[in-house]
């Protein structure tokens, strides 16, 4: 990651240099100023120490999937922007407005751009085995096993599993030679520093277990400290984004804080918001697509435009979805005779080759066109831009209590599971999504998962 954080900051203060001409570029634009080279020179240099006060190169989260890193670049624009203005105040120095805008839009812009491209790279050098941390798994057989499971699953984590310091359920040292979701086992987690200067080792993912906690766990930080290698321990928790995660210190103990998910206040109210007036301007923006749709639909098979289904929405409450109709007349009476043909699994119908879908309603499916009028519940206040999977009645009818999570926050026109595979994922995948938006929601998550649905929709991946 070193290698990483240093051509990241090359970037930024190329970007920095960018932004300083373009913005003296625009000098016509100025009141009379203070004379632009000294600005033009300062910042540049400004602009990374900006970012990195605002933790825009901590190895915690550069490289990392989630948006801790975009945060950064908001966090530097800011305290650029104060920095800025407590020079002018307090030097009584007179700098052009016009200059600082268009820096810091153009800093802000080129920061979440520079990153997304690093990122997109980097993912791909992990991908393929490059550029990752070789890890030694820590903790009891079960912990560990999933851990290595859960990193060869996610390759954006940059740690590749490749020794483990085990013991089994009852606390005694597993089988010689032992091997743990594909990790072979050099000790118990007693000889994790051993191992460390053994196998040569970058992280250490230590799960919960008693060998190491308390006294144990910290002279083992010493330990990896004195080597130079990164220490992470997994709390066991599932599905807990990092905004809501918190160090509380007592006097010789630190307590992990979780925070309770955003499912009321202004957040709330903010997302409210937000969705109506956007989906009032999606629908102005979309207006002629719905009017050429529309008569495509009915000069298809001459049935109704429109499509309407009851739905369950946040707390159990129904209402009518709205969708341009892709299907024949008819086609709910056919679920019965296809049910043993249906490609899903537990509680989703669906088929990859669906006999009741029309001509038109293909074209409309592969593109998500058919999803359009439910702009028109956003704006009513029933659904949302971005959460989970409106269900049917139905389908809820068969959730276990995990499930009935789903309907605490408005269902939405997009979600995690339709950027992460749509109709491609598994009904325990689909859930495993649309808890983890119900309890770490936000509305830069929200942004995050429209502008993945473009992209999405775009490459019509799962569509069916």
């Amino acid at each position: 990651m070193a290698q990483y954080v240093r051509r990241l900051l090359l970037a930024d203060f190329l970007l920095g240099v960018l932004a300083s001409a373009l913005a003296a570029g625009a000098r016509f634009l100025f009141d009379p100023p203070v004379p632009m080279e000294l600005l033009s020179l300062v910042l540049p240099f400004a602009w990374v120490l900006a970012v990195s006060l605002g933790d825009g190169y901590e190895g915690r989260f550069v490289g990392q999937s989630g948006p801790e890193e975009y945060r950064a670049v908001w966090r530097g624009v800011l305290y650029l922007f104060a920095g800025l203005s407590i020079v002018s105040f307090t030097g009584e120095l007179r700098l052009s407005r016009a200059y600082v805008l268009i820096a810091l839009v153009v800093l802000a812009t080129g920061g979440f751009v520079v990153r997304k491209v690093m990122r997109t790279a980097l993912a791909r050098c992990r991908a393929r085995g490059s550029s990752v941390q070789r890890t030694l798994l820590v903790g009891r057989a079960d912990s560990v096993a999933a851990l290595a499971a859960s990193m060869a699953a996610d390759s954006s984590l940059g740690l590749r599993p490749v020794a483990a310091c085990a013991v089994d359920l009852d606390g005694r040292p597993l089988e010689p030679e032992a091997i743990l979701a594909g990790v072979p086992v050099v000790g118990t987690p007693r000889e994790a520093v051993s191992a460390v200067d053994l196998v040569g080792i970058d992280t250490v993912a230590v799960a919960s277990h008693p060998d190491l906690a308390g006294a144990a766990l910290r002279r083992l930080t010493w330990a990896l400290e004195e080597r130079g290698v990164d220490l992470v321990v997994s709390p066991g928790l599932l599905d807990v984004a990092g905004p809501r995660m918190s160090i509380r210190p007592s006097t010789d103990l630190s307590l992990l804080h979780v925070e309770r998910p955003a499912a009321l206040g202004r957040s709330v109210l903010a997302k409210a918001i937000v969705d109506r007036v956007v989906a009032a301007l999606l629908l102005l923006v979309f207006s002629p697509v719905f009017l050429v749709v529309a008569l495509l639909v009915k000069l298809d098979d001459r049935g109704p435009v429109f499509y309407r289904q009851e739905r369950v929405g946040v707390r159990g409450e129904l209402f009518g979805m709205v969708k341009f109709r892709s299907m024949r007349v008819g086609a709910d009476a056919m679920i019965a005779a296809l049910q043993a043909e249906s490609d899903g699994d537990g509680v989703l119908f669906k088929m990859r080759e669906d006999p009741r879908i029309t001509r038109v309603g293909m074209v409309l499916r592969r593109y998500s066109i058919d999803e359009l009028p439910q702009l028109v519940n956003v704006v009513r206040g029933e659904m949302s831009l971005v959460g989970p999977r409106p269900p049917l009645p139905r389908e809820v009818l068969e959730y276990e209590s995990d499930a009935i999570r789903r309907l605490h926050v408005r269902p939405g026109m997009t979600g995690l599971w339709q950027v992460s595979g749509r109709s491609d994922l598994s009904w325990e995948d689909s859930l495993r999504l649309d808890l983890r938006y119900v309890d770490n929601w936000s509305l830069v998550t929200d942004l995050q998962i429209l502008l993945r649905t473009v992209r999405a929709v775009l490459g019509h991946r799962g569509a069916y």
